[in-house]
């Protein structure tokens, strides 16, 4: 298959997106750029483009999809009724990064939804992704555009390395502004749930609805679960090389990363380090020994956590680039999205996680 690359990192051409909009309704599948990370769309009320997306991911079959809409209105199609909770989410934060889940209705196939009878939706307030779902007929199911387990790619290129040749097209819409997955919240529970954080944390949702609770599913790896979000059940984000998180105080952090460093080289290993720029000194003298072996990207400054949420998928991907065998990554447990951060890492790494 030959992939068609659109171009539209200066401003959106129509008549790209009616060609993009008439492979996504004749059951083909389509990439494109969202304000979270790009994702890879097909027609959601198609069971067999949903089946078509899990073939090119190379996903397993039980992992929900997300709908995609441009309309607030459209969300009544595919739902069993749109409770009271989801208007107040709805008005608070959409269109962006927030997915609900609800229970579905007749018309959403069960291939979308991993054979649920819930559904999660989202409205994106990227222009390219508003234009897309719109000419594609107004359900889009997107997960992220990327190989199955991959980091998810907050870039066209990065869907190109995982994707060319086995999807119809990708439109280039420029990098993502977050750069980490939407808040998923549960509706369909006597309390709502975060089933997977996002920019939108835990208290922004609490001061729209009162009472929620994050899964306890977040903090511990159970394959016995069946999914009812992405991202719940499978090891996901993940670099080639072993990633290993260092949690504790800064000073402690450094100097235990140093030297696992130096253990690391001692057994021929080449070795990546992802620091922030607080901490990139703690480094240097390491990396300067042999500046072959150790790679230290800094992921951005830790008073700005949306530097670090833009930047974590991007570093995970040039680890795999510098064929790096083990990382070595510092904690940022920082104030509003330090939860999704860390969720990110913690999946990334098989949940590998030393405390000093």
């Amino acid at each position: 298959m030959k992939t068609i690359i659109m171009d539209m990192t200066k401003k959106i051409d129509p008549e790209q997106i009616a060609r993009a909009g008439e492979i996504l309704r004749a059951g083909g599948l389509v990439a494109f750029p969202t304000e979270t990370v790009y994702g890879l769309g097909g027609d959601g009320l198609n069971p067999a483009a949903s089946e078509k997306i899990y073939a090119a991911k190379g996903r397993p079959s039980d992992n929900p999809l997300i709908i995609h809409i441009a309309a607030l209105a459209d969300m009544e199609k595919i739902v069993a009724g749109i409770p009271s909770d989801a208007r107040k989410l709805a008005e608070a934060f959409w269109p962006g990064p927030l997915t609900m889940i609800l229970q579905k209705s007749s018309l959403v196939p069960l291939q979308t939804t991993g054979g649920l009878q819930t559904v999660a939706i989202r409205y994106p307030s990227h222009p390219v992704a508003q234009a897309l779902i719109a000419a594609g007929g107004g359900y889009i199911a997107a997960p992220s555009a990327n190989l199955s387990g991959r980091p998810s790619p907050t870039s066209a290129s990065h869907v190109i390395a995982d994707l060319n040749g086995r999807i119809d097209a990708i439109i280039d819409g420029g990098d993502g502004n977050i750069g980490l997955e939407s808040t998923i919240i549960d509706l369909t529970e006597e309390e709502p749930v975060i089933l997977r954080p996002g920019y939108v944390s835990l208290e922004m949702a609490r001061e729209v609805l009162g009472e929620v609770r994050m899964d306890p599913g977040l903090l511990k790896e159970d394959p016995t679960i069946r999914p009812k979000a992405p991202g719940m059940k499978y090891r996901h984000y993940a670099p080639r090389a072993d990633l290993i998180i260092v949690q504790g105080e800064r000073q402690q952090v450094t100097g235990t990363i140093c030297d696992l460093c130096q253990k690391a080289l001692a057994q021929e290993k080449k070795v990546g380090i992802i620091a922030s720029d607080e901490t990139m000194d703690a480094y240097l003298d390491l990396a300067q020994g042999d500046t072959q072996e150790i790679h230290v990207r800094s992921a951005g400054q830790r008073a700005d956590e949306q530097s670090i949420a833009r930047h974590l998928y991007a570093l995970l991907r040039e680890f795999d680039t510098l064929q790096v065998d083990v990382i070595y990554s510092e904690a940022f447990d920082t104030p509003q999205m330090g939860q999704a951060i860390m969720n990110r890492l913690i999946k990334a790494a098989g949940h590998q996680i030393l405390n000093v």
